[in-house]
């Protein structure tokens, strides 16, 4: 049987490079099969993700919803602001 080089020339020829990772540790297994289970994908695929966002590769911008639900929610609160006031005062019988 006659097995075709994947590399011809420094041009790789199979696109789809297959890794064999080892030691993988317990808490990272868990995460991945995590994320697997919750996106609905494959392990593969939220490993190749991973690895892809781990090298600055991912595709999509990350969006971050961190405060997202305190954004334009301020109220001018006038007993909040004299309670801010209070505490910038310096008790000066302290400070000698």
């Amino acid at each position: 049987m006659h097995v075709l080089p994947i590399y011809n020339a420094g041009t790789l020829k199979n696109k789809n490079i297959q890794y064999t990772i080892r030691d993988i540790p317990p808490r990272v297994d868990k995460r991945l099969r995590e994320r697997s289970a919750s996106y609905g994908s494959s392990l593969n695929q939220v490993a190749v993700l991973a690895l892809s966002q781990a090298v600055g590769l991912d595709e999509q911008p990350h969006e971050f919803h961190d405060l997202d639900d305190l954004a334009g929610t301020w109220v001018n609160d006038p007993e909040f602001d004299a309670a801010m006031k209070a505490q910038d005062r310096i008790d000066k019988e302290m400070w000698q």
